[in-house]
């Protein structure tokens, strides 16, 4: 009986861990490059970041605003304060005025 022996090749040996550095070296890339990977989320975080700080300008600002209008609605105004504050605002004036604006500083 004749059999036959194949030499054990060496590249054979090489195919499971080449086709396992293939897939492991695709989801590596794609953690760090993305769309959810590590640079999208520090991406993110700097957006969020910015986002913050533009809500606690918007905030402020809303705040001033709501103090501004109590201070306006709550009857400690006498009636002159008032039409002067709508007029600046407005900026309407009679025929038979003259307005001189002066900057106030907040």
């Amino acid at each position: 009986m004749w059999t036959r022996h194949h030499k054990s090749r060496f590249y054979g040996r090489l195919i499971v861990p080449a086709i396992t550095v293939c897939f492991m070296s695709y989801f590596i890339y794609h953690s760090i490059h993305g769309d959810y990977g590590l640079i999208a989320g520090e991406r993110f975080a700097a957006h969020k970041a910015l986002n913050e700080r533009k809500l606690e300008k918007l905030v402020a600002e809303r705040e001033a605003r709501e103090k501004h209008v109590k201070m306006l609605s709550d009857g400690s105004l006498m009636k002159d304060a008032l039409d002067e504050h709508a007029r600046y605002a407005l900026n309407l004036l009679k025929p038979d005025e003259i307005v001189i604006f002066e900057r106030h500083l907040q």
